[in-house]
């Protein structure tokens, strides 16, 4: 049995297949999916897990170089990136909308914060 580390087995699997230049979503609870595609859906209720447990998790496994949020986002959501090292480039909440299809691997949380929404670009740790 895994000890430490993600231990749900989709979402290691997803984690486990990126590369370089992948991009991963993690989405709040309302963030319209794609029909088809690589996603994990963690949310049990409305808030849990929380948008910031799963970024937390996923930082500690994940070579992030670069990062995405709406423009739309507000304060609350902005300083959880800033305070994780995440500068990220904003765009339009339709922009990245339409971007989840191109998505490696999305996660849907339980967040219900409005624009808790992240695009990760993955980098090498060499």
């Amino acid at each position: 049995m895994k000890k430490t580390g993600i231990l749900n087995p989709a979402l290691n699997a997803g984690l486990s297949r990126l590369g370089h230049g992948h991009m991963v979503v993690i989405a709040d609870c309302g963030l319209p999916l794609p029909a088809a595609g690589p996603v994990v859906d963690l949310a049990l209720v409305q808030g849990v897990p929380r948008f910031t447990e799963v970024l937390d998790a996923v930082l500690v496994e994940l070579e992030v170089e670069a990062s995405t949020a709406a423009a739309e986002t507000g304060p609350k959501v902005l300083g959880w990136l800033e305070q994780r090292g995440l500068q990220p480039g904003l765009i339009s909440h339709e922009e990245l909308k339409a971007l989840l299809p191109q998505a490696a691997l999305i996660i849907r949380t339980g967040e219900a914060t409005p624009y808790a929404n992240v695009m990760l670009r993955c980098g090498v740790p060499f």
